[in-house]
């Protein structure tokens, strides 16, 4: 599967790396329904956004390589630990691809892919339109 290139991350591509982080959790259906219905009590909105934390924090923390793998797991494993939600494996995975090369474009300071998020419009989402979508921290 994919991996990250080594490197260290600039400060710039860490801003939006976490931006991208952000956007793309909240974009994240499975796991808004988790914290809609507060399958981890009143506190899941700041699990989820530990969620997010946990994973600009791997990114960051260690020159890579970052393996699909193991992003994978460590989503897995927090997301377990933390929401106590059992999502479908396929979603941790599309979302782990889309956050390695997110990253990927932002080691090579193309932040186009985070401008697409932010200029794109969630359609078919099952979480309430009614309600603003959880995850609204940056992760900084």
């Amino acid at each position: 599967m994919a991996a990250s290139n080594n490197g260290p991350i600039s400060a710039e591509a860490r801003a939006a790396l976490g931006e991208a982080i952000r956007l793309v959790l909240a974009r994240w259906t499975e796991l808004q329904v988790a914290v809609e219905n507060q399958w981890r009590g009143r506190d899941s909105c700041a699990k989820a956004n530990q969620l997010g934390d946990s994973i600009l924090s791997w990114f960051c923390r260690s020159k890579g390589p970052h393996l699909f793998e193991d992003l994978v797991d460590m989503m897995e494993d927090k997301i377990l630990e933390s929401i106590d939600a059992d999502l479908d494996h396929n979603s941790v995975q599309d979302v782990a691809d889309q956050l390695l090369f997110i990253h990927e474009q932002c080691l090579q300071s193309n932040y186009s892919p985070i401008e697409q998020l932010k200029n794109s419009h969630v359609q078919g989402n099952d979480v309430s339109q009614s309600r603003q979508v959880c995850i609204v921290i940056a992760f900084y």
